[in-house]
């Protein structure tokens, strides 16, 4: 390794000042295969792109062929991932969290993502609605109302039991008949699922890549997070299992939230409009916005994603905004605190990985969160690196972990409190008895301008399915292209295409949803693994960068 400045190549910036570059023959893109079709020219790395394409359209076939059978795969694979590897996806959730925090109290939080005189090359406005827009958008739109509703709801029924072993959902032992403690436990439950936790999950994978191409030289792919460990090895076939199942886990975690995108955004247009909730209309909105993706995938980065992101944010406060002023505000603002002090209490038990009595609730609830987190962590860790750089480490991570926890945080107090409180004060119950995807219009419904804000909801969900998409797209493409950031404009397109492919064929598989979190659970497994060893890589990586800063 050499202290030296490097010659820019494939769209990666070189480094501002010192920095610890690894010195390796290997050349972005020298893997990839060049050439056009028609007028569509391709810069694709051989044999990454060829073995995830492959096998992605040949799963879509296999879906559409022999849906019963394939429905009964995903139904065993969701079963016996969350119930025989729920310690292992616990287990590793918290040793993120942990290296996240350690690496903010210590001096390797000084060190500088691309040299010790990088410049930040977005502002923290557009940085935050960035990171925020990709990492979690559908899902808040999709739960906000629903998971804090179902905890509460589970929680208040206590705990029950059928041949000695628990039947019910709720978290920990439930707080049976107890309104007030079974809101506290539902909201610690709720931001278990949407604190901390995912965005240790996020930074990990988003400062390893930053590290080691902004810094190291390496191509902006997965694999080069590993060099401290394979050495040149992970140029070769090493590096190639490893981000093919980044390409696998991306897919399928994007896959997953677009469905569900695509159910609330068919739910809240039948609440409004009377259209109906089938398949069919599932599959056009799926089509329609991933052709929207498209077009936003077609101008970029800055021309697309991020405004995209910042018209969502924007969007996103003003609706919030709207249903804390309107709803019981003081309830509200009391609930945000509490729910804070609720989730440190509870903290410990809920991340507890053995010997676990809630299974319903830790396999059901969070092994598939875990999982799902993990299998959005190259799409979203890429993504976030991309658009970090020139922060220091512990700025990068301070801002990603702990201050989208807190939106999260305020999120689900303000709608899952106003839900809580329709239950509690108003005896409205027609939010806690709706199907998922309806829950958020249904609390929405007996508020003022109920209409409209129906509407902004369901321009949200679109609007942020279109932004994973896309952003998941270039994620893609650059992995395909042996970490180049530039790479020919009908590669995204080809991605962005499959991404809503996939989608569609998960949601017509027998299994519907469930498929969609089968295939999420399965492709998580194995990138645990990968996350893991990568914690070891970015140690290795930032004790090489310590003498620099």
């Amino acid at each position: 390794m050499t202290d030296q400045t490097p010659e820019p190549s494939d769209g990666i910036p070189s480094p501002d000042g010192a920095s610890h570059i690894i010195d390796t023959e290997y050349e972005i893109g020298q893997d990839n295969v060049e050439g056009s079709v028609g007028p569509f020219g391709f810069d694709i790395h051989n044999p990454v792109f060829a073995i995830s394409g492959m096998a992605i359209v040949a799963f879509v076939f296999y879906t559409l062929a022999l849906p019963e059978q394939a429905g009964s795969v995903f139904s065993w694979l969701f079963s016996s991932v969350t119930k025989g590897f729920d310690w292992f996806f616990l287990g590793a959730a918290n040793i993120f969290v942990i290296f996240c925090l350690f690496l903010i109290v210590t001096p390797f939080g000084n060190v500088r993502l691309g040299g010790t005189e990088a410049e930040p090359d977005y502002s923290y406005i557009g940085w935050f609605a960035m990171l925020f827009a990709a990492g979690m958008g559908i899902g808040l739109m999709f739960y906000g109302v629903s998971e804090p509703l179902s905890h509460f709801g589970t929680s208040m029924g206590g705990i029950s039991e059928e041949g000695g072993v628990r039947t019910d959902w709720a978290p920990l032992g439930g707080a049976a008949g107890n309104e007030a403690e079974a809101m506290r436990l539902g909201m610690a439950a709720t931001i278990f699922h949407w604190g901390l936790h995912p965005w240790a999950i996020y930074a990990v994978v988003a400062l390893a890549l930053a590290l080691f191409s902004y810094n190291k030289g390496l191509p902006l792919t997965i694999r080069s997070a590993f060099y401290p460990i394979f050495g040149d090895a992970v140029w070769g076939w090493v590096g190639h299992v490893i981000d093919i199942l980044a390409v696998f886990a991306t897919l399928f975690g994007l896959a997953t939230s677009l469905g569900f995108g695509a159910t609330q955004a068919n739910a809240g247009l039948n609440e409004l409009f009377g259209i109906a909730v089938n398949s069919t209309t599932e599959v056009i909105l799926i089509s329609a916005i991933t052709a929207i993706a498209l077009v936003s995938v077609m101008r970029g980065l800055d021309g697309g994603v991020k405004i995209l992101s910042e018209i969502n944010m924007g969007l996103a406060f003003v609706l919030l905004i709207f249903v804390l002023l309107v709803g019981p505000t003081v309830f509200l603002l009391s609930l945000f605190w509490d729910s804070l002090l609720a989730y440190l209490q509870y903290l410990p038990a809920l991340s507890n990985p053995v010997g676990r009595e809630d299974v319903n609730f830790s396999q059901g609830w969070t092994s598939f969160y875990w999982a799902w987190w993990i299998s959005w962590s190259p799409f979203v860790g890429m993504f976030i690196a991309r658009v970090s750089r020139g922060r220091t480490v512990r700025e990068f991570i301070t801002c990603v972990l702990l201050i989208p926890s807190m939106v999260c945080v305020l999120w689900m107090s303000v709608f899952g409190g106003t839900a809580m409180f329709q239950v509690i004060n108003d005896g409205y119950t027609a939010a806690q008895e709706a199907d998922l995807p309806v829950k958020l219009f249904k609390m929405l419904d007996v508020m003022p301008l109920a209409g409209i804000t129906s509407l902004v909801g369901i321009v949200l969900v679109i609007v942020f399915f279109v932004t994973s998409s896309d952003s998941g797209s270039l994620v893609i493409d650059t992995i395909t292209a042996g970490g180049k950031v530039d790479a020919p404009v009908p590669q995204r397109a080809f991605w962005c295409i499959f991404e809503g492919a996939v989608a569609i064929v998960l949601l017509l598989s027998a299994g519907g949803l469930q498929s969609l979190q089968s295939m999420v659970i399965s492709t998580g497994l194995p990138f645990t693994v990968v996350l893991l060893v990568m914690c070891y890589a970015i140690l290795r990586g930032l004790i090489s960068e310590r003498k620099n800063t």
